[in-house]
């Protein structure tokens, strides 16, 4: 390995000096993370809410009225005034914008009791329905709200803790690795009984996911390999999950095991489960029966109390959110990381490009040349990051393939690097040393390196 990479080192040394003299290769279009409608050169604290190119008039004030809808905090209804009302009777967040910061990404406490925002905790029974979802916890529903509005009570606090695991390096260097074990505290509405599983889940940035919406079915499907037959160790399969307009199973491709299939879908379930609000396609909230009995009647904010003009608005302006251009690719470190990247087999999974299809509505996502580095199809990473939540045709050791598009602008957004499906991971080289079952070889390659060689690998994902 160690030889293979320094023989690429020299021959990119080689092939810069070249390129600098000659302007023989053109890494203009890599750059466009985003192809050439959806790539932003915004690379400050604003980098994941720039609105792509091409818009039309039209979709450019529907961008901006789905800006301002994102932030806005909802209120419990009935308000005084005319605004968003309706919220909870028990809720997780007041606003899109309170996990998505900045449309960017959340992260988990640090401590206990420490400060937290985007982080939520799916309920799992171990029971489906009939179309083959989870079915809710008869009393605290799919997840745990710990908020609620006045004169009602929270569902739940859940305490965090973490253990400290210490590695090692080939070379000898040392690793820290933190593990967090969640506890369920004053439960409102009684004990859960039943066996019954908590699966973390922290808010993604969601810049660059109308592009994700884009990508032909057949090019993920072409990505499949469910039972390994060409034997390389990486086994990706689509999930098939209920597409509520449609009536039917379809692909999935957000949520962290892929289980919503559109950003319309995405966003009212979040609206419903995250904030207690009701729409055209999920008309009922999980404040169960039994919690209603325990309180005072909760208050309609209207029937469905996000309209179908509202949840078009944001669904529109999510799609259109550009991705940020990546940086350093002058570096000769960068190319020495991508060669790299795809020397130990971290594109198997995090495919780097598609083009976009070209029967999108909103013609400017049509037909893009893009670099999201992903699949969007599932894998077992392992039973380190397994949750034991089945969903759908995700098992509980089964994740999606998160894109990386951006990765390196967290910091900068968020002021944090919290990483994987719970933030467990502090920065991208403690994601990488997460990784289990299919990505067990990319990791254990990544182990056998010297500094030299993880430091370029670690530079060219944060110019993503």
């Amino acid at each position: 390995m160690r030889g293979r990479v320094q023989a690429v080192v020299l021959i990119l040394s080689i092939n810069l000096f070249c390129v600098k003299c000659a302007h023989t290769v053109d890494f203009s279009i890599e750059k466009l993370s985003g192809g050439l409608n959806f790539t932003s050169y915004n690379f400050s604290k604003d980098a994941f809410g720039v609105q792509g190119n091409k818009l039309s008039r039209t979709e450019s004030r529907l961008f901006q009225s789905g800006n301002e809808l994102f932030r806005t905090n909802w209120v419990e209804a009935p308000a005084s005034v005319e605004s968003l009302d309706g919220l909870g009777p028990v809720f997780n967040a007041s606003s899109c914008g309170s996990c998505h910061f900045k449309d960017g990404r959340g992260a988990p406490p640090d401590e206990p009791n420490g400060t937290r925002f985007g982080l939520l905790w799916r309920l799992n029974t171990g029971k489906k329905n009939d179309i083959g979802a989870n079915l809710p916890h008869p009393v605290y529903g799919s997840q745990i709200q710990d908020h609620a509005i006045p004169k009602i009570s929270p569902e739940a606090e859940v305490i965090t803790t973490y253990d400290t695991i210490k590695g090692y390096y080939k070379d000898g260097s040392p690793y820290v690795l933190y593990k967090p074990h969640y506890t369920l505290s004053k439960l409102a509405y009684g004990e859960i009984e039943e066996e019954y599983s908590l699966s973390p889940r922290i808010a993604s940035q969601v810049a660059g996911l109308g592009l994700l919406e884009n990508i032909p079915i057949e090019d993920l499907l072409a990505n499949e390999d469910i039972n390994d037959e060409d034997g390389d160790g990486i086994s990706g399969k689509a999930n098939y999950v209920w597409n509520v307009l449609e009536g039917q199973k379809t692909v999935g491709r957000f949520g962290w095991k892929a289980n919503q299939p559109t950003i319309m879908q995405q966003s009212a379930s979040a609206f419903n489960g995250d904030m207690g609000l009701t729409s055209s396609l999920f008309p009922e909230d999980e404040f169960s029966a039994y919690q209603e009995e325990q309180g005072p009647p909760k208050q309609e904010g209207g029937s469905p109390e996000i309209s179908d003009r509202q949840l078009e608005r944001i669904t529109l302006y999510v799609q259109t959110l550009a991705i940020p251009a990546k940086r350093n690719t002058d570096k000769p470190e960068y190319l020495i990381g991508r060669t790299i990247f795809n020397d130990i087999g971290c594109e198997s999974c995090h495919k780097t490009s598609f083009t976009t299809g070209n029967t999108s509505t909103i013609s400017s996502l049509n037909n893009q040349k893009i670099f999201p580095y992903t699949d969007l199809l599932l894998h077992d990473m392992g039973e380190g990051l397994a949750d034991n939540v089945p969903d759908f045709e995700a098992t509980g050791r089964e994740w999606r393939t998160p894109p990386l598009w951006g990765i390196g602008l967290i910091k900068t957004v968020n002021k944090h690097t919290r990483l994987l499906h719970a933030g467990r991971a502090r920065s991208i080289e403690q994601a990488i040393l997460w990784h289990g079952g299919e990505g067990e070889a990319s990791k254990n390659k990544f182990v056998s390196m010297t500094k030299t060689e993880r430091e370029a690998l670690l530079l060219f994902i944060e110019s993503l």
